[in-house]
């Protein structure tokens, strides 16, 4: 567990310093992602970002532990 836990760490950590690159490549306004903006009111629900995000890790995850 403790190992899991370390490496999600170093993940997060990682993603953070790549965010600047990430946010080039269109991570985060992909079509899927829901946008609803109206006067006074704004809602953004990263769907599609958040299902590549979770196989990215799923991946990465299982490749380690294999």
């Amino acid at each position: 567990m403790s190992r899991a836990l370390i490496i999600f760490g170093l993940v997060l950590v990682a993603a953070g310093l790549l965010w600047p690159f990430i946010g080039r490549l269109g991570l985060g306004r992909l079509p899927g992602d829901i946008v609803i903006e109206r006067p006074g009111f704004s809602l953004y629900f990263p769907l599609m970002t958040s299902l590549i995000i979770s196989i990215v890790l799923s991946l990465v995850l299982w490749l380690v532990n294999r």
